[in-house]
């Protein structure tokens, strides 16, 4: 299986579990968070869900060996979203990350160690707070391989951290640490190196304790329109296929040795 989930009471935690490849997803890891997040919406005795990752990472993004072998082409070319969708909520659809287009009713929190980057750092943005360890990095590392952002990342970032500190993150990639993460509104709480889990369950046992209807109800209201976000993943797609002219070659570039840990000079 390649994620873990455990219950708490009303606190979820699911946890991408793909240590050898620092929790990169490939399809099957996609499918099973997209069907655990939503059996967590839909059981009225969960309240908040923990995402992250097991291994000392929370998430290296697509698994770009499975997309430049094309082991991954039959799961993205069933992800194509039809021109009328405007319904995140009532017409749930899967992203190439699993659980990116999900606009879910009950809050969820990223516990990040080590590395959120690419579509790690797309799903840490879909999550509604973000706990991050002191040593643990963001940012756009897809960006050195042709790979776009497809996974709500180029709607949720500038929402986060507004749009000239997102159009440096969206256009350089560079790496960003704990602190600066949080400097510029990509990070919540900063725990210590180890204890986001911990940190991160703690504050989903807090936000349980409030009546929750109220919670919900004041937390769809704060969050960008259903419609709106469905128009905007919508028109974010379109970059996909720019995945058949630049990152195929990227990925089998990085499949190949190029640029591990994060190396931006030998791509």
């Amino acid at each position: 299986m390649s994620i873990q989930i455990e219950t708490d009471g009303p606190v979820r935690t699911i946890a991408i579990d793909r240590p050898q490849a620092r929790n990169a997803v490939n399809p099957q890891t996609a499918q099973a968070l997209y069907d655990a997040f939503l059996a967590f919406d839909a059981d009225p005795d969960l309240d908040v869900a923990v995402l992250t990752g097991t291994g000392g990472a929370f998430c290296a993004g697509f698994d770009l060996k499975a997309a430049g072998s094309g082991a991954a082409d039959g799961w993205i070319a069933g992800l194509d979203i039809p021109e009328g969708w405007s319904d995140p909520m009532g017409d749930p659809r899967p992203g190439p990350m699993g659980p990116s287009r999900l606009m879910l009713g009950k809050p969820v929190i990223a516990a990040i160690e080590g590395h959120a980057v690419a579509g790690g750092m797309e799903l840490a943005a879909w999550c509604d707070m973000r706990v991050m360890a002191e040593g643990a990095t963001t940012g756009v590392f897809c960006r050195r391989w042709g790979v776009p952002l497809i996974d709500g990342g180029t709607v949720r970032l500038p929402r986060l951290l507004g749009q000239g500190r997102a159009n440096d993150l969206i256009l350089t990639g560079r790496p960003v640490g704990a602190e600066e993460a949080r400097a510029i509104g990509f990070a919540d709480r900063i725990a210590p190196q180890g204890g986001a889990l911990a940190m991160a369950q703690d504050l989903a046992r807090e936000l349980a304790r409030f009546p929750q209807g109220c919670l919900r109800a004041d937390h769809l209201s704060a969050r960008i329109a259903p419609e709106d976000l469905a128009r905007a993943l919508r028109r974010e797609w379109a970059s996909a296929a720019i995945f058949a002219a630049e990152g195929r070659g990227g990925a089998a570039r990085f499949a190949a040795g190029k640029g591990r840990g994060g190396d931006f000079a030998a791509i």
